[in-house]
């Protein structure tokens, strides 16, 4: 499993990545939210056309192990600072819909289906 997630530090090393550029001006909330929807995008295109059981194998092709890893990454980030831009506390809001879900989908009735709202 992953060491423990050090947002501190992601911030300051992103920052620091975007200061030195002087990007923050194009950093827009409105900026930040189409640049990770363009990310994840990215991502899915690395999945399209492979079966299921494929895709559960992708991490073994190095080179697109490597190319998953980045757009993740990118995806992650974006996300990341969109949430700082509008001081969104990521920990905070994803466990509250974590409690939401568990309201939402009792396990007791939505075990085993994918049907959203068990439609």
């Amino acid at each position: 499993m992953n060491k423990d997630l050090d947002l501190k530090a992601i911030k300051e090393k992103w920052d620091s990545f975007v200061n030195e550029r002087d990007w923050r001006q194009f950093h827009s909330p409105k900026n930040l939210a189409m640049s990770t929807s363009v990310e994840a995008s990215e991502l899915l295109e690395l999945f399209l056309w492979i079966s299921p059981e494929e895709s559960e194998a992708v991490m073994d092709d190095p080179l697109l192990a490597c190319k998953i890893k980045e757009e993740v990454a990118d995806v992650f980030l974006n996300l990341f600072y969109l949430a700082e831009t509008l001081r969104i506390n990521l920990q905070e809001v994803a466990l509250d819909k974590i409690k939401e879900n568990i309201k939402k989908y009792p396990a007791e009735i939505h075990r085993g289906i994918s049907k959203k709202y068990g439609s």
